[in-house]
């Protein structure tokens, strides 16, 4: 019998195992360089995981300050990390941090009010972002009511 074909999102975490296996490839060929995943691509892979698992509605791609909209309405900015931190330009209405492993799950360190995150970073670098680390949003997202958080669809 043949098995129907799996949803967009959930290919995501082969896929990644996949582009981890292509960058230790070139890490094995180029032994004095790193090559890593970063940029427009973890932060793409992190606005679609997202989108699915809070029901948020994403912006047109390089949308300035937030990456989508909750269904209640607020702005939401997405950040994804493979290290332990991240950086913001401006505090947002809302903050979901993701942490993505090299097997292609991405859990959750930070889901609520942006300015809480905001009220944390660090000092703006010459680059135009503060930043903060994994630590201080897993102590801050303690103190976030469940009420503040977007829910996770089932």
């Amino acid at each position: 019998m043949r098995q129907p074909p799996l949803a967009p999102v959930d290919q995501v975490p082969e896929l990644v195992r996949r582009l981890y296996a292509l960058v230790a490839e070139f890490e094995v060929l180029f032994p004095r360089r790193r090559f890593t995943l970063d940029g427009h691509l973890v932060r793409s892979i992190a606005e679609v995981l997202a989108a699915h698992r809070y029901g948020i509605s994403l912006c047109t791609a390089s949308t300035e300050a937030h990456d989508g909209f909750a269904a209640d309405g607020r702005r939401v900015e997405i950040k994804m990390t493979q290290g332990e931190r991240v950086a913001l330009r401006a505090a947002p209405q809302h903050l979901i941090v993701l942490h993505l492993s090299k097997e292609g799950s991405a859990t959750e360190v930070f889901n609520g009010p942006g300015e809480l995150a905001w009220s944390r970073c660090g000092p703006m670098q010459s680059n135009g972002q503060r930043r903060i680390s994994i630590k201080s949003l897993q102590e801050l997202m303690t103190a976030v009511p469940e009420s503040e958080r977007l829910k996770a669809r089932a």
